[in-house]
């Protein structure tokens, strides 16, 4: 459910015209709940184990290596590359995560007076949509160079994500070539590129955590913390 259903707008016209609530202090208040709840976000995800730690949002191989997965026990030392490799990609992310803040600042900035009106009567993730329709292809721009980068720094153990995957990606390639594994089970060579996977994924999680700072500030008067929250997002609870 929204903020606020059909039959309130009535109550949001009142608020304006009795001067309760000014245009400007609506979409400022909207603004202020973005920049904390996108703040909030890139924090969360960018902290050691902010996409590892989390199962909702932990990035996986892609489904191209699902091959890899259930086969990895024909791989010498496949299991730990695998294990390894789940780490860093993830590693990866998080340290891509705060290159979206700039970008969401520059897109709650420019958000006009109309935008925040239809947000306010929108569904309990209007915000987060607006976000990403002003955002998600500038945030890939951004997020992919720095994803690439990332998944060649040495952040596990001395040894990169790119490095892990080529290790496992040839190993197992070198056992599907052998006709005596490879042809009897019928496997196929994997040559896949990390980063775009990755990218998506990152980009995913970010916006599931966006989405639910958005609803904890629309639904929690706990999660306004400041003044102009509490009396933008306070009279429209009324």
């Amino acid at each position: 459910m929204g903020l606020m259903t059909s039959c309130d707008e009535v109550d949001l016209d009142s608020l304006l015209k009795d001067g309760e609530l000014s245009e400007e202090d609506m979409a400022n208040g909207l603004k202020e709940a973005l920049k904390v709840g996108t703040d909030t976000s890139v924090a969360t995800l960018s902290a050691v184990d902010g996409y590892y730690g989390n199962e909702a949002l932990k990035i996986f191989l892609p489904e191209e290596a699902d091959i890899i997965v259930d086969n990895i026990g024909v791989v010498p030392g496949g299991q730990k590359l695998l294990d390894d490799l789940i780490l860093q990609i993830n590693r990866s992310a998080e340290d891509a995560a705060t290159e979206a803040k700039p970008i969401f600042v520059d897109a709650v900035t420019s958000m006009t007076i109309t935008d925040a009106k239809d947000i306010l009567f929108g569904e309990d993730t209007a915000a987060t949509h607006y976000l990403k329709s002003k955002t998600y292809s500038d945030l890939k721009t951004a997020f992919q160079p720095k994803i690439k980068a990332s998944l060649s720094k040495e952040l596990v153990g001395g040894v990169s994500a790119s490095s892990t995957w080529s290790t496992l990606t040839s190993k197992y390639n070198s056992v599907v070539d052998n006709p005596l594994v490879g042809g009897t089970l019928g496997l196929t060579p994997v040559n896949t590129e990390l980063d775009e996977h990755v990218t998506e994924k990152a980009l995913f999680g970010l916006f599931v955590k966006v989405s639910e700072e958005e609803k904890n500030i629309r639904e929690d008067p706990l999660a306004r913390v400041n003044d102009l929250l509490e009396k933008v997002f306070g009279e429209l609870d009324n």
